[in-house]
């Protein structure tokens, strides 16, 4: 007779060697982006299409459904073990679904579009593009089609970044969000209170950006002897593996915040990478709850906390002595409201915390016109800019600041759009309940204590792994289900203090 132990040690070795292949892409993606030379484009797809099939292959091995069989077939009161044999079952399932040739054919494409992706965009060229998008929309259709689905086709593909969530339920979500954002966006607007964008938009070295980045990653709780920072041409973060998380960001000399906000950004995320059980690496246990919880972490570091008053109250002499003749002329509260500005705008990764969830809505209607086919690709510059007139009231310049600003269509990420408003309101809900149980955060960030907080984001969230699926996460930390009030009272209190609305 099977010994079930056994049968779980098994499938553990077995999954966690198909961890470590898989970190290997990882690390092959982080040189593609950050330092791998042009010509090298060609045999990099090559590598990763062979990796990524050796990946799969591991994965769907014919031993490990054998040995979720035997492990299903005796109950466990281990609550790790519970968690890990659910979502390996889960992913199993999905996994043996794929032919190791589509599988192998996405992991070249996404290299060889993500490269034509970065020459397009440099050259406001969307038709060099589009013939690989089309590519990516047939191959995500062939996706979907192999995994099944049930109602819009969608909800295939959104199952990878955020297990259980739907379509009809994220539409639902936004509709709820779309209407108070409007109404708030529109009595900023009319309020005619105009932050001073203009100590933003100083010469700022790429050198000083660099150094004041690093200071406020490590001050949060960025391990540098585990990771690193580097440049790309758009910022990311890389859990490789234990002891190797890596940052990228890109520098503007002529606008402060782009950088800086975006490295607090990837800091939240590589915090939860660093945060990980290591014990557990490779295992469902091991690694990160979804998509949307992860934006949650780095939306709260970038937001919540960073553009804080408590934040800036204890950076600002720090900002200071890197800039001195830039901010000589600055106030701590003209900086302030600077860095909270709310005006609608173009690029998504730059926009403030009010308009930000209608670049999301604006995507996610997109991506799921063009699975349908209610959207054909030639056709997408055009909707996207008519969209970004109607809830941003914004005129779209040119294709590289319209549908080619994201790398995310490049590498297939079709589903993934959603995660960051969910990351938004996880995020909101999360804080709202880490001020009550710590005290007066403001108090302690303006001190430069910010590992009260980062230790509860450990306990509470970091160190389950996939211990519980996110609407059970929220539930269990915040007692309640997930709302989108803590984000809007959010938004509504600091729209009062600055702009008096």
């Amino acid at each position: 007779m099977p010994n079930p132990a056994n049968a779980y040690n098994e499938l553990i070795t077995l999954v966690k060697e198909a961890a470590l292949l898989g970190s290997i892409g990882s690390l092959l993606g982080w040189d593609e982006r950050v330092q791998m030379p042009p010509r090298g484009a060609d045999h990099r797809a090559n590598q990763s299409s062979l990796l990524a099939r050796k990946v799969h292959e591991h994965g769907t091995a014919p031993r490990i459904g054998e040995l979720l069989a035997q492990i299903e077939a005796a109950k466990t009161a281990d609550p790790d073990r519970a968690a890990n044999v659910r979502e390996i079952r889960r992913q199993y399932d999905r996994a043996t679904k794929l032919p190791a040739s589509l599988v192998e054919e996405m992991a070249k494409t996404e290299v060889l579009a993500q490269q034509a992706w970065g020459d397009a965009r440099a050259k406001n060229d969307f038709p060099a593009f589009a013939p690989w998008l089309e590519k990516w929309v047939t191959l995500k259709r062939q996706q979907a089609t192999c995994y099944g689905y049930t109602g819009h086709i969608y909800n295939a593909l959104l199952e990878d970044f955020e297990p259980g969530e739907t379509a009809e339920n994220l539409s639902r979500v936004f509709e709820s969000l779309r209407a108070p954002l409007v109404d708030l966006i529109g009595r900023i607007v009319a309020s005619g209170r105009r932050a001073p964008l203009d100590i933003l938009e100083r010469r700022y070295p790429a050198d000083g950006q660099a150094k004041l980045a690093r200071q406020a990653a490590a001050a949060v709780g960025f391990d540098f002897n585990a990771g690193r920072l580097d440049v790309s041409l758009h910022p990311f973060c890389s859990g490789i593996g234990p002891g190797d998380t890596r940052m990228t960001t890109r520098y503007d000399e002529n606008y402060f915040g782009d950088a800086f906000f975006g490295v607090l950004h990837e800091t939240g995320h590589a915090l939860y990478d660093q945060g990980l059980p290591h014990e557990h690496f490779g295992t469902p246990r091991g690694d990160a709850v979804s998509l949307g919880i992860h934006e949650s972490q780095s939306r709260m570091w970038e937001n919540l906390v960073g553009r804080s008053r408590a934040f800036w109250s204890h950076f600002m002499p720090k900002a200071r002595a890197v800039f001195p003749d830039q901010l000589k002329d600055v106030t701590e509260d003209q900086w302030y409201f600077a860095v909270n500005d709310v005006r609608p705008s173009l690029i998504r990764t730059e926009s403030d915390e009010t308009t930000y969830n209608l670049h999301i809505l604006l995507r996610f209607e997109l991506e799921k016109a063009l699975l349908t086919g209610d959207l054909s690709v030639p056709d997408l510059p055009a909707a996207w800019n008519q969209k970004m007139k109607t809830y941003l009231g914004v005129d779209v310049p040119d294709d590289a600041r319209g549908c080619l600003q994201d790398i995310h269509w490049s590498g297939g990420s079709m589903g993934y759009f959603p995660t960051y408003t969910l990351g938004n309101l996880y995020a909101a809900q999360f804080f709202e309940q880490a001020r009550q149980d710590l005290g007066d955060l403001d108090a302690q960030f303006g001190s430069g204590q910010f590992a009260p907080l980062l230790t509860w984001l450990r306990e509470n969230i970091h160190r389950h792994g996939k211990r519980h699926r996110a609407p059970d996460l929220v539930q269990q930390i915040t007692h309640r289900p997930l709302s989108a009030e803590p984000l809007l009272n959010h938004l509504r209190h600091k729209a009062a203090e600055l702009y008096g609305v």
